[in-house]
């Protein structure tokens, strides 16, 4: 079982921790002593899982802007050398870049060294295999190994290392999808539409200056495109309010027919159509759904549980079934490929958040192959004299929508959110005002269906802290009150819980 210490390095199936120190008294927690022992562990269970040793054995290594990154890849590299495992330094690459590498490169694995959208001083690792991203489990397996003491053994042989600029394979890829969508004979098919890109000094940059420019597209405009890990700007977050605006603006002030924003590793994205229309959250999954759909009538979508009924009727009026899974990219990417096993066609696995990940795409969550998909989308309107936001007009949406995190004090916090989320079942089904949703999967979800207080709202236990996250949603206005007047009252018997003013 994991020791509090290095069950705090787990993020759902991702680790991540302090790797620079800060003033307000943080140590770091990714040191140099940690990461070894982590790579040991990571060494010793590829070589378990794909029964190869250690010599034929390969491992791709990338990182985002952040500026303890290079500390942390060369840490990687020396202790797999060591091991006799060979690597690939693959230096500034994006996150979906990284897995490609797998198939472009014939590795065994690759690493990403990313903490995502998270603040600068944090860092962390994503790994992968053939199959895609490694799982909760998996997490837990590698983990495990690393605190049971794991040392290395050198080998006699050390493994070879060579420099491999896999961005370039990858942005050959996403340009040849572009190009091959858009019905043109120009070379240059992104001629005359104009794209700004908000990277935010994350590794995005790229889509610039090797996929956009490229094609033909008037990228002047885009800003923060240069790597910078003390993120000078705005944090590069597809749901951080200052990037959406960031954004937003920028769209507009350059007149621009679509505006991309991108997270640290460009995994995410969320998107603004022309004159502004900002499409993130449940529009983005509206628009991935649409784009997904058009080939695959009649088919499955999975997204995270915090979606409305908006949306399902959205997905139902294009041809399409939702299916509400848990919060979690690697868990709606599982979901979709499981359907897909068991004989069904699930094309989409997208969460809220900006993860996408499309059939097509070996299910990988990928911000750019996402913007891709939506230029493609962007130069068809624009041909035929309507604007993308047209597409997802017949979406509706709540009059008012809220979410809250809950801090849970005990020193339990997991059981003592089961209590809190079972106690909101059981107040659910006594009440005759509001009734349960038993289609939900994760958490508990509440539906109010007075004609003055209709809405609903989701109480589910944080992927990656002690805290109870309810969103909710209204269809009134004002009705937002009513739902959070209910919930206070749910929670006003439990004493462990930093209770906001709602």
């Amino acid at each position: 079982m994991l020791e509090k210490s290095w069950k705090n390095l787990k993020s759902g199936s991702d680790i991540r921790g302090i790797a620079i120190s800060k003033e307000d008294g943080n140590e770091i927690d990714l040191t140099n002593s940690v990461i070894e022992k982590i790579m040991v562990s990571f060494g010793n269970w590829i070589s378990q899982k794909t029964e190869l040793e250690a010599g034929a054995i390969t491992v791709a290594i990338g990182h985002d802007s952040r500026l303890s990154a290079n500390r942390i890849k060369n840490v990687c590299i020396n202790t797999l050398r060591t091991m006799g495992i060979n690597v690939y330094d693959c230096s500034l690459a994006s996150t979906p870049a990284m897995y490609m590498a797998i198939s472009a490169l014939r590795c065994s694995a690759a690493i990403e060294i990313t903490a995502s959208h998270q603040p600068a001083h944090r860092n962390g690792l994503k790994f992968f295999t053939a199959e895609g991203g490694v799982s909760s489990q998996d997490i837990d397996d590698i983990l495990e190994g690393a605190q049971n003491n794991a040392d290395i053994t050198p080998s006699s042989v050390l493994g070879n290392i060579r420099k491999i600029n896999i961005m370039e394979h990858y942005c050959t890829k996403i340009r040849e999808l572009i190009s091959k969508n858009i019905n043109t004979d120009n070379p240059n098919p992104l001629d005359g539409i104009k794209i700004v890109v908000d990277a935010g000094n994350g590794v995005g940059g790229f889509f610039v200056e090797n996929i956009l420019k490229p094609l033909g597209a008037d990228t002047a405009g885009s800003k923060f495109l240069v790597p910078d890990g003390n993120f000078p700007n705005h944090m590069p977050n597809p749901e951080n309010s200052e990037a959406l605006e960031s954004i937003t603006f920028l769209t507009r002030e350059s007149e621009a027919d679509l505006g991309i924003i991108f997270d640290t590793d460009v995994d995410r994205a969320a998107v603004v159509a022309k004159n502004g229309n900002l499409i993130a959250g449940e529009k983005l999954i509206a628009l991935a759904s649409l784009i997904a759909l058009k080939n695959n009538p009649n088919s499955i979508i999975v997204t995270d549980s915090v979606t409305s009924d908006h949306l399902k009727a959205f997905i139902a009026k294009n041809q399409g079934t939702q299916f509400r899974y848990k919060r979690g990219y690697n868990n709606v990417i599982s979901m979709a490929k499981k359907i897909n096993q068991k004989g069904g066609n699930c094309p989409l696995a997208i969460e809220t958040s900006g993860h996408a990940a499309f059939k097509e795409n070996n299910f990988i969550d990928d911000g750019a192959y996402l913007a891709a998909k939506i230029i493609i989308e962007t130069a068809i309107t624009k041909s035929e004299g309507r604007n993308l936001s047209d597409l997802i007009k017949n979406l509706s949406v709540a009059k008012e929508k809220k979410t809250v995190r809950l801090a849970l004090k005990s020193d339990e916090p997991v059981e003592y959110a089961d209590k809190i989320l079972n106690y909101i079942k059981n107040y659910a089904n006594s009440n005759r005002h509001i009734e349960l949703d038993n289609e939900n999967i994760e958490g508990v979800r509440v539906n109010f269906t007075e004609k003055h207080q209709k809405g609903w709202f989701i109480a589910r236990k944080s992927l990656h802290d002690p805290e109870i996250v309810i969103h909710a949603e209204s269809e009134n206005v004002g009705g937002l009150k009513g739902i959070f007047k209910t919930i206070k009252s749910c929670l006003s018997r439990f004493d462990m819980i930093e209770k906001p003013e709602f």
